[in-house]
């Protein structure tokens, strides 16, 4: 089974044949109406742009999917209430319009309501400012015909409050309003993403790097690309590149012979996980700092509790959270708890970069999250900013800049009404969930975990399972994931290393006390097969995984970025980029 989202339409498996024959269609001499650098969640979104108009789509990463900013998000699916204190309401607007989209038709099985306690601390003024603020938020997202998709807010008294989060510190807090959000596993939905364009016909190749641009005269006609896995060095012809590198954006500027109009300052955050039996609360936690905002987020079995924001200009690839940055979040978080939370409570830590657009303000905090799109030389498009709730838009922007570069009429934008692989019939699915879970012999409750993450494709893990027993058990040490999982991940989701699997196809790596050390053989030895490793390559998978975790640790005891920095280079990756 293929998954695709409307009968008709092509395969969105991203296995290894399809990033063979994608790399071989992209130096094969065709010319693409488009080629996307970058496959995060704003190159994923022009890739289904792009597709969905019937444009023909390449796609180049020079690492893994998302393995930038877009798989180390707070991933939630938010406004940004905080905008409105900056009166930056049409931001807010449009965000809740996605918002909407996204729970409702685009992704309803990634997506889901998460629930939140915002404490206030002064029984009138401030129940009354943030209460006004929460209403206009909700008020927000009905404009423009949207549908808001979670629960209208409510006030709370301090025994109400306490009813929910009984961890929160009767003397912290006078009140509390909660209001509703939206949670995705911002990796999956990047992958799912790139899923979809395939269906749509997109050639998507992972660890292939732009390491120049082809150009007649002024204009650019397409990428040099290198496939960092054979070495080999091919050219993809374009009659349009858009630049949708993040935090890149600058580095990938500079192979056009400048850096252009468009300058991005990166912004550090970083987050802890931590197991749900720390925090006894039924609700999210609102929490705001002199810096930032601090989220405590249900995530499964455990929390997620971030985040920081602090200037960073070391290392993109990996940025580092120091033990500094793990001290001020759990200083902040532990100021409203009963019970507080050591460094010994941790399970994972990760930490992201935001690409922000560079203004003049020194603090990140105060930089602008709305996005621009702009032509910086001929037949390149650039599209930086924004923030991952509004990627559809941004990704709208960014091909109709496209659009207009082409010769003929291209058809309007239509992701608004396109769903995801997976999402089409979630909900008829969902109400099935028993009569699967019989038919398989897997426990209701395995089921529901599995419609969560690949929602109507639950089909191909089903199927992987009837023919092999052995992959309807779970993995030893990290039992919430089947060993199916971890097979389906190289042979359809386009997985093409260890730590893929671990760091982005699942949690392991931040859900696990050892960080997915305990698991490496097992997963190792199930999508060796797949990716046709010799024991060699599977022991070196290993054993860079290790080290990998082993640098993370160290990093993460320094008391500062530069220190932290060091420690986390000491791991070089297992594909180094050029």
């Amino acid at each position: 089974m293929t998954g695709s989202p409307v009968t008709g339409l092509g395969s969105s498996r991203l296995g290894p044949a399809e990033r063979a024959a994608a790399l071989d269609r992209m130096g094969g001499g065709e010319e693409f109406d488009v080629v996307v650098v970058g496959a995060g969640i704003v190159g994923a979104g022009a890739a289904l742009d792009a597709a969905t108009r019937g444009l023909s789509v390449a796609v180049v990463e020079a690492r893994d999917f998302a393995s930038g900013t877009s798989s180390r998000s707070s991933k939630l699916i938010h406004g940004g209430l905080r905008y409105l204190e900056q009166y930056n309401f049409d931001l807010v607007r449009e965000a809740l319009t996605e918002r909407g989209l996204l729970l409702q038709r685009i992704a309803p099985h990634l997506v889901r309501p998460v629930p939140f306690l915002l404490p206030t601390t002064h029984r009138v003024w401030e129940r009354g400012y943030f209460g006004a603020g929460v209403a206009l938020y909700d008020a927000l997202a009905f404009q423009m015909g949207s549908t808001r998709g979670v629960p209208h807010h409510r006030h709370l008294s301090r025994r109400g409050a306490l009813r929910l989060a009984p961890s929160l510190r009767k003397d912290s807090f006078t009140g509390a309003i909660q209001l509703w959000d939206a949670q995705v596993d911002d990796a999956r939905y990047v992958m799912t993403a790139l899923r979809t364009a395939a269906a749509f016909g997109a050639q998507i190749a992972s660890r292939t790097q732009c390491v120049g641009f082809l150009r007649e005269g002024e204009r650019v006609t397409g990428l040099r690309v290198r496939d960092l896995e054979s070495g080999t060095v091919s050219e993809v012809r374009a009659q349009q590149v858009v630049n949708a590198t993040g935090v890149w954006t600058d580095e990938i500027q500079e192979l056009v012979g400048g850096r252009g109009q468009i300058h991005v300052k990166a912004s550090k955050g970083i987050h802890l996980v931590v197991p749900k039996d720390r925090i006894h609360s039924a609700t999210g936690i609102l929490l705001r700092t002199e810096k930032s905002v601090l989220f405590v987020i249900p995530w499964g079995r455990h929390w997620i509790i971030g985040t920081t924001d602090t200037a960073w200009d070391l290392d993109l690839a990996h940025p580092a959270a120091s033990r500094a940055d793990i001290d001020y979040v759990l200083e902040h978080v532990n100021s409203v708890l009963t019970t507080p939370l050591t460094h010994d409570d941790v399970e994972g830590v990760y930490a992201g970069l935001r690409p922000l657009l560079r203004g003049e303000r020194d603090e990140t905090s105060q930089l602008s999250r709305e996005h621009v799109v702009a032509h910086p030389v001929p037949g390149l498009v650039l599209v930086a900013g924004g923030k991952y709730t509004t990627y559809r838009v941004m990704a709208r922007d960014a091909i109709d800049a496209v659009a207009h570069g082409l010769d003929g009429k291209v058809a309007e934008s239509c992701t608004d009404r396109v769903a995801l692989v997976g999402g089409e019939g979630f909900q008829a699915m969902w109400n099935a969930r028993h009569r699967l879970a019989a038919r398989s012999g897997l426990h209701v409750a395995r089921i529901e975990h599995l419609l969560g993450r690949y929602g109507t494709l639950v089909d191909d893990l089903l199927v992987l399972i009837a023919d092999r027993p052995d992959l309807g058990k779970p993995l030893t040490g990290a039992d919430d994931y089947l060993r199916a999982e971890i097979v389906y991940a190289a042979s359809h989701e386009g997985a093409r290393h260890l730590n893929d699997v671990l760091a982005r196809r699942t949690r392991i790596s931040i859900e696990t006390w050892d960080r997915g050390v305990g698991v490496a053989e097992e997963a190792a030895d199930l999508v060796a097969p797949v990716l046709g490793w010799s024991k060699e390559q599977r022991d070196r998978e290993i054993e860079y995984y290790r080290k990998r975790i082993e640098a993370e640790r160290a990093s993460q005891s320094q008391d500062g970025d530069q220190e932290a920095d060091a420690h986390r280079r000491g791991a070089p990756d297992i594909v180094p980029t050029l």
